[in-house]
């Protein structure tokens, strides 16, 4: 809500992440020189000093009874403040990048501390940290009067705050719904694209993203999801990749609902474009008899993030790297939707693609003086060729409806040769020729036309800067941390040297 506001100006909502880890890093270092100061330099004065030095400046405090090391390390203040570095140090290496995408790989039976799941539950120990804290301020080594002790005024701000966010979005907010799974289709490259039922007052903007739970799995964990359907659209989408151990479980129990191709009877080739629809697709055409096949899913949201944006731009560059297209999806189907002729009015039945085949529904046309950018450049870069299967329909839509080329699709096969090579020129003159004859590209099997090796992005820069003088361009990116630096540094030279302003958003991936 705050992210669409004027305050949006002033205070980076879209780093709430980046934030946290640098809260996080202060919170790491100042504990550890708290307690380094603790151990080295006041406990050792402390227990060896002389005894007219101890009662000259510590007697009174103290009780005028000296303490020893062992006996300072062994009241109430070194022990909570030991197991506070203990479940901090423990919660923030589990969230470390490596231990949470599970990359660092355990030998069992400690594999269980690595992963999304661990991370999570990891987090909670932090609640115990908080009453620790308290704890930890209150029974002081130097006696002092309880109104005097002050560490309850520094915690209790931020906990009225976190408490306060806390119940707005459970009350107002974070009401969960129970969704009917339409369709499930595993793909390869390990991703489930999952079409739910929408909820009647469940309205959002291009760009959100909700939080999906799988009771089946667990009853405690939510994970967040880009929404790839348009809010025009009767239905809501959302594609899961396989990454962690959540999002593959869930992956693998839907796979069992599923079916295989039919000519799932042959080995498929690599890279191959093949995948698994759920059996209730055709075999069941009442959702709610059908649900008895598929795990019950509850969904919450939805969340604000950068790419609901996009409306305040002139022109938007959108690049998705691998799954972190997702975002963007739902932006395009939204401009499709008001591109396409003949759209129905609201209430009127409309026929539209979802994940390549047809699903009927309701759907909204861009009235009601809705603003859409001019133009719209979207670059999907991947190393798979089976992922172009993900929003083939998407695809296919785009170059079927949009004669006016508002939207342009530049996909990027980084697997094959790169550009220039003789054997990359020889794949290119087959598929030029292959999408001339029948109008399909013959690597994503769409109508959209695949470039091989890495998009030159100074060269995208430029022709946009050239092409679109004096306007407004979004660039809005999801996908690995590599891409990010360049693309702003891009976007400030750019802006710098031309009348063109180019504003750089990137997705919390």
């Amino acid at each position: 809500m705050l992210r669409s506001s004027f305050l949006s100006r002033m205070i980076p909502f879209d780093d709430n992440i980046n934030f946290h880890k640098v809260i996080a890093y202060a919170i790491a270092f100042h504990a550890l020189l708290h307690t380094l100061l603790h151990l080295f330099c006041n406990y050792p004065r402390l227990s060896t000093c002389s005894y007219d030095v101890f009662l000259k400046y510590a007697g009174s405090a103290l009780g005028h009874t000296q303490p020893s090391y062992l006996g300072l390390m062994m009241t109430s203040v070194s022990i909570t403040g030991v197991f506070m570095i203990f479940f901090m140090g423990f919660s923030f290496t589990l969230a470390m990048h490596y231990f949470r995408r599970n990359i660092v790989k355990l030998p069992k039976p400690f594999s269980v501390l690595a992963g999304f799941n661990a991370f999570w539950y990891a987090h909670h120990l932090l609640i115990l940290a908080y009453v620790l804290l308290i704890l930890h301020g209150y029974y002081l080594i130097i006696e002092k009067p309880w109104y005097e002790k002050t560490t309850w005024m520094y915690v209790a701000v931020p906990m009225l705050f976190y408490a306060s966010e806390r119940l707005f979005s459970r009350v107002l907010q974070d009401h969960s719904h129970r969704v009917h799974v339409i369709k499930a289709i595993v793909y390869s490259g390990n991703v489930l694209a999952l079409y739910v039922t929408k909820p009647p007052a469940f309205k959002y903007k291009s760009g959100m993203y909700m939080f999906v739970k799988c009771p089946d799995l667990s009853q405690f964990e939510w994970h967040p999801f880009s929404i790839t359907s348009a809010p025009g659209d009767d239905y809501l989408s959302v594609h899961i990749r396989a990454l962690g151990d959540w999002t593959t479980e869930l992956r693998n129990t839907f796979a069992k609902t599923c079916e295989p191709p039919p000519q799932a009877a042959a080995k498929p080739k690599p890279n191959s474009l093949m995948r698994m629809e759920t059996r209730a697709t055709g075999a069941n055409p009442h959702i709610e008899e059908s649900q008895v096949l598929f795990p019950k899913i509850f969904i919450k949201g939805p969340y604000g993030a950068p790419a609901q944006n996009y409306q305040k731009f002139d022109i938007l560059l959108l690049v998705g790297l691998g799954i972190g297209a997702t975002p963007f999806i739902s932006i395009l189907k939204d401009m499709l939707n008001h591109l396409k002729p003949g759209i129905p009015k609201v209430g009127q039945k409309y026929e539209g693609s979802v994940g390549g085949e047809s699903v009927g529904g309701d759907s909204i046309s861009g009235g009601g003086g809705k603003k859409f950018p001019q133009r719209a450049y979207f670059f999907w870069v991947t190393r798979e060729q089976a992922s172009f299967d993900w929003f083939k329909g998407v695809m296919d839509d785009i170059a079927e409806y949009d004669k006016t080329h508002v939207i342009e699709m530049h996909n990027y096969l980084t697997s094959m040769y790169e550009a220039g090579d003789a054997r990359s020129a020889l794949i290119a003159m087959v598929q030029k020729l292959q999408h001339a004859k029948n109008g399909v590209d013959i690597v994503s099997e769409s109508r959209i036309r695949t470039h091989f090796a890495r998009p030159n992005w100074r060269k995208v820069f430029s022709e946009l800067s050239s092409k679109h003088e004096a306007c407004r361009i979004g660039v809005f990116y999801c996908g690995s941390p590599t891409l990010v630096r360049p693309l702003r540094d891009l976007c400030q030279e750019f802006s710098l040297e031309s009348s063109t302003r180019f504003t750089f958003h990137k997705e919390n991936f």
